[in-house]
């Protein structure tokens, strides 16, 4: 974390009046949380606080949820853009609710229950980096665990793989061999989400971290090789193209029958 202090993150918002009085929570988000950051990576904070702050130049994006929108501020400081986004205690709350087991068991629509920021949101409480309020996060994480996140994500990601291996096959079947690689390429990913989120990575909405959340879930299905072979199409021969296809649509329905929804 670039032995970053806690004064060291909290200096910057303090200083710009950005840390609401009675804060319930500030922790950073993102790839510096999770040392998977660059040079050139923005520093992402989340303030949560109740009722919903917003500081004087902050920007207002809509969420289906009530409030109907959450606050953004952007400042630069120390050669970084910094990003801090400020939620209401309610909001996290009703992102919960809406993947209860009572929504999953009454048949909420994987992928439809929640837009992509709502899930990306509540994935970052799992790895965060608390700086005010880590009761609060540690309690909020523990309530995560405790509803079908986890399955609504699999679900969702194993219908993508579904839908794009029947393509695939469909466009083997009418000798559509280009097609039909983009759609098995496209399908080993979306499988390989479901088998990461079954071992509690989430974030499938940014795959340019795909890598590293398998190393950090190092699934048993899959070696990291061998997913990487896949990934970058190592043996892929564009003169032949049908036998990668082919390896890479079974592997997809292994992952599939080895991954649990539940």
């Amino acid at each position: 974390m670039e032995n970053r202090t806690e004064n060291d993150w909290l200096a910057p918002l303090r200083e710009r009046g950005l840390i609401p009085e009675g804060a319930k929570a500030v922790f950073v988000v993102g790839s510096v949380a999770r040392g998977w950051h660059n040079p050139r990576s923005d520093y992402d904070i989340y303030v949560v606080s109740d009722p919903l702050y917003a500081a004087e130049t902050s920007a207002a994006v809509p969420v289906p949820l009530e409030p109907p929108f959450f606050n953004v501020e952007v400042f630069y400081a120390q050669a970084k853009r910094w990003e801090v986004k400020y939620w209401s205690d309610a909001h996290i709350a009703q992102m919960l609710a809406k993947v209860s087991w009572d929504a999953y068991e009454r048949g909420g629509i994987p992928g439809k229950v929640l837009t992509p920021l709502e899930e990306l949101t509540l994935a970052r409480l799992g790895n965060c980096l608390p700086l005010i309020g880590a009761e609060w996060v540690e309690e909020r994480r523990t309530q995560l665990g405790e509803t079908a996140f986890s399955s609504f994500a699999i679900a969702r990601s194993l219908g993508a793989a579904d839908t794009l291996v029947e393509d695939a096959l469909g466009q083997m079947e009418a000798n559509d061999l280009e097609s039909a690689v983009l759609s098995a390429r496209q399908a080993f990913g979306h499988a390989v989400d479901a088998l990461l989120e079954g071992a509690g990575e989430f974030g499938s909405h940014q795959p340019k971290w795909r890598a590293n959340r398998f190393k950090a879930a190092t699934p048993g299905v899959l070696t990291f090789d061998e997913y990487w072979t896949v990934e970058t199409m190592a043996t892929y021969d564009i003169a032949d193209p049908l036998p990668w296809i082919k390896n890479v649509l079974a592997l997809c329905q292994d992952i599939a029958m080895r991954v649990d929804v539940s």
